[in-house]
């Protein structure tokens, strides 16, 4: 299969692969559309099972981020990048810093930030051979690890569902959290602060107990947080939680979470759709850490200094979007994701 053959690929404007033979660096860059501002998104590192599973996965994210900050109302296109690799074991300075070349050569349009398997520090030796990086410490125009951000608007998200299937707030309601790493662990601390009964599951047992010892969480397997009884799932691992198979098991009134392309198939999108689950559509709930790096590369931009209250503004405005998302599918009586999609093509589109 090439890769224009492929399913994921949605005429995106680039997709580079580089190998750096010293440092074992394997990356891909694909830059999906830079219609509103240059591409913007963080650079996954995973294990993939092949180079196939890698490009598939880096095509799906780099449109998502499209979408992500077209429904953020950013001037920023949709970019990302994935490197195969084991994060615990197989990160080195030198790597990061052949990364960042890989980032200079595409010439200014891709911004990366951390992402699943990286952190600010791993960006930091990035930096060190590109300027186009954002998310990091230390410089007036700094945003910092965006996780929190993004889990301030992943609960905020939750709460306008909950609000809207269950006619209430968050007090009481059992949410079920998949995977509790950067922003599932911001977004655990927070739901738990407004009363809501938790319950968890990650592959890092660490994380977990760090959780439950601070929230009172209930601990299950992995597998197993898709049979629990909770009115709302949350979605904060890798993307594909939602199949037919999970579905069938979930028994949650509203899906809402952080993690990218949570659904596995348009077939489970529908399914979900005519089960009467009300989805807060990925892209849009968890806008918030793309808008806090965006703040960065704004500032960096202009010679200026971080913009809080920029940002803060920049997520009510999202929150607002994604109540209108609800309402324009409650009124038409379509699943949610078809009317964000639609939203976001119209908004990249009228950029052209």
């Amino acid at each position: 299969m090439t890769l224009f053959d492929s399913p994921a690929f949605d005429a995106h404007e680039s997709v580079q692969a580089f190998h750096d033979e010293k440092t074992g660096l394997k990356t891909i860059i694909a830059v999906h559309s830079t219609a509103r501002g240059p591409g913007a998104g963080g650079c996954r590192m995973w294990p993939y099972a092949s180079a196939e599973a890698a490009l598939d996965d880096v095509l799906r994210l780099s449109r998502a981020m499209s979408y992500k900050n077209a429904m953020a109302d950013l001037e920023l296109g949709g970019a990302k990048s994935v490197i195969i690799g084991n994060s615990r074991t197989d990160k080195t300075p030198a790597l990061f810093e052949a990364f960042g070349r890989a980032v200079e050569s595409v010439g200014g349009r891709y911004w990366a930030a951390e992402d699943v398997g990286t952190s600010p520090a791993d960006m930091l030796h990035a930096r060190k051979s590109t300027r186009f990086i954002a998310g990091l410490d230390g410089h007036p125009a700094a945003s910092g690890d965006p996780s929190p951000v993004t889990a301030e608007g992943v609960f905020r998200g939750v709460e306008l569902a909950v609000k809207r299937a269950l006619g209430g707030g968050l007090d009481g309601v059992t949410v079920a959290i998949q995977g509790v790493g950067h922003v599932g662990g911001f977004l655990a601390h927070k739901l738990h602060a407004a009363g809501a009964k938790l319950v968890i599951a990650d592959v890092n047992q660490a994380a977990v107990q760090e959780i439950v010892a601070a929230t009172g969480a209930r601990a299950v397997a992995p597998d197993a947080i898709f049979d629990e009884t909770a009115e709302v799932f949350a979605p904060c691992a890798l993307g594909g939680a939602i199949t037919l198979e999970t579905l069938s098991r979930l028994k949650a009134q509203v899906i809402a979470g952080g993690a990218n392309n949570q659904l596995g198939s348009a077939e489970a999108g529908r399914a979900m759709f005519e089960r009467g689950i009300l989805y807060a559509p990925d892209y849009v709930i968890n806008g918030g850490g793309i808008t806090n790096v965006a703040a960065e590369i704004r500032a960096l931009d202009h010679g200026q200094a971080f913009d809080g209250a920029w940002v803060a503004a920049k997520l009510d405005r999202l929150m607002q979007t994604l109540d209108e998302v609800f309402e324009q599918a409650s009124a038409e009586r379509r699943p949610t994701q078809d009317v964000a999609d639609e939203i976001a093509r119209a908004r990249i589109a009228a950029a052209r």
